[in-house]
């Protein structure tokens, strides 16, 4: 069965089972221009008139109050409901039988409420965004994404068996395929935790310290690092990315300031055309992250990003791919400069001609990298290149991470090779001199043999653990049921 095939027998078997209420009306097989105005402060969702669900393989016969009837999609098997451009109040994303939801170009989540939380930006309203288990949004082109603003919140809580599903309507309407990419914009979250971008004069963390999203619509950061954005939890982002001007692009999900009280776990980014998640500072924390297929760099990290990523799995596509991880303080002052954290990874890098090296350090960031394997069969690819460590608080450290690549260390200009293993080489328990012995992702003998790290003596977010690697053995299967492409057989 197709990716496709699976996403439409979820949308319809699924949703049905839920027993929520369809409306009357119809709509032509279309999806119109973006709808207008805002959800009404303190309203729900809602499911609209009438209480019985069509039948599987028949699109709903309207949409739920809040939301723009723009017609029906996959061969008119479901009805598409719009997502109003601004989001004000607590707007519902109810599960229904036959009905997918659109987003059509910006949608805003609440206005920006500045900085401080404490005398929030007068007039300025607040959104609520709250998502179904089991349902699936889609945006049409590149311009079509969720913006999340400072001071609002978005609470998309799938289930292992049910997730949320954002993707492009090109994939609703049956492609898929392993090289389909930017097809929607992706989504965007703007906190007010401490970003390293600041006024001359003014060190971080401090309120003044604020950024433009590269995207040019969001302004983040502040000096709240336990700021709460909401909830992410059993998400599917497929096909997303846009650059929206030269070197201005949307990523599959971009992380502007976000802070420590925002939960994203079990989360997938799928065939992003840039970056699968970007952090630009902030304080926030995920467990169980899968990046398949991502364009440019898997993760990116900049703007003084201080939180971690426990249990992640890193798969580049053939076709595509640049960088496993880019790992950046560019321009940022040392006093807050990136110190990122990684626990129990698995990176696999991409065999095309011109792909980047699996995790590039530059412009001063730090960090700590326990219990990761870094695997190419790439002969161009090095598995760790050091570009400078001239701004660094704290250099970075491996400890319990193996390297399975053709070449080590980049051996380039600003921290050569030999420089760079001495890094490596002071961390414990690390192998430059791996040999690989994934099933996939998957560990096997050589990586169990390995002795692990104990994280969560290193960082108080992470888990205790006693292997390396993202996926223990056959029997580690946190990534099974919600994900997409993983699986042998499997698409998206």
């Amino acid at each position: 069965m197709t990716g496709v095939t699976k996403l439409k027998t979820l949308l319809v078997m699924s949703l049905s089972a839920l027993a929520l209420g369809a409306c009357g009306g119809g709509g032509a097989d279309n999806v119109a221009s973006p709808g207008e105005g805002a959800f009404p402060p303190g309203s729900g969702g809602g499911t609209g008139g009438g209480t019985t669900n069509p039948p599987p393989g028949q699109a709903a016969a309207d949409c739920p109050t809040g939301f723009a009837n723009v017609g029906t999609v996959a061969n008119g098997t479901l009805r598409a409901c719009q997502l109003p451009s601004k989001i004000v109040g607590n707007l519902v994303v109810p599960a229904r039988a036959g009905t997918v939801y659109a987003i059509s170009g910006r949608v805003d989540v609440g206005d920006d409420r500045g900085a401080d939380p404490n005398n929030p930006v007068a007039g300025a309203q607040q959104g609520i965004l709250t998502i179904e288990p089991g349902v699936t949004l889609f945006g049409s082109g590149g311009l079509d994404y969720i913006n999340v603003q400072r001071g609002n919140q978005i609470f998309a809580e799938g289930t292992a068996s049910n997730p949320i599903i954002f993707t492009s309507r090109s994939n609703i309407d049956g492609n898929s395929g392993a090289d389909l990419i930017g097809q929607w914009g992706g989504i965007v979250i703007a906190g007010r935790a401490p970003i390293a971008s600041c006024p001359a004069g003014t060190t971080p963390p401090n309120i003044n310290c604020v950024a433009t999203f590269e995207g040019g619509v969001s302004l983040y950061g502040g000096a709240s690092p336990t700021d709460n954005s909401g909830r992410l939890r059993y998400v599917q982002v497929r096909y997303p990315g846009f650059e929206i001007q030269p070197n201005r692009e949307l990523n599959g999900i971009t992380l502007l300031g976000v802070g420590s009280g925002t939960t994203i776990d079990h989360v997938q980014v799928h065939n992003s055309s840039d970056d699968g998640i970007e952090f630009f500072g902030g304080t926030v924390n995920l467990k169980h992250v899968v990046i398949t297929g991502a364009d440019d760099d898997s993760l990116d990290t900049d703007e003084g990003w201080r939180g971690g990523v426990q249990y992640l799995i890193v798969r580049q596509r053939a076709n595509g791919g640049d960088r496993g991880f880019e790992q950046s303080s560019a321009g940022v002052q040392a006093s807050l400069n990136s110190q990122p954290k990684f626990a129990n990874y698995t990176v696999i890098g991409s065999g095309r001609t011109g792909a980047g090296d699996l995790q590039v350090l530059n412009t001063g960031t730090g960090g700590r990298f326990i219990n990761g394997v870094h695997a190419s069969a790439n002969s161009a690819v090095a598995c760790v290149d050091v570009d400078d460590t001239s701004t660094q608080a704290a250099a970075p450290r491996w400890d319990s991470v193996v390297l399975a690549c053709a070449t080590a260390f980049r051996n380039d200009s600003g921290v050569d090779g030999a420089a760079a293993a001495a890094l490596f080489d002071a961390g414990a328990n690390n192998s430059s001199t791996h040999v690989s012995t994934l099933n996939g992702f998957v560990n096997g003998a050589n990586e169990a043999a390995r002795t692990a790290t104990d994280p969560k003596a290193i960082y108080a977010f992470f888990d205790t653990t006693n292997y390396i690697g993202a996926v223990r053995d056959a029997n580690d299967t946190w990534w099974q049921g919600w994900t997409c492409g993983l699986a042998a057989g499997s698409s998206c």
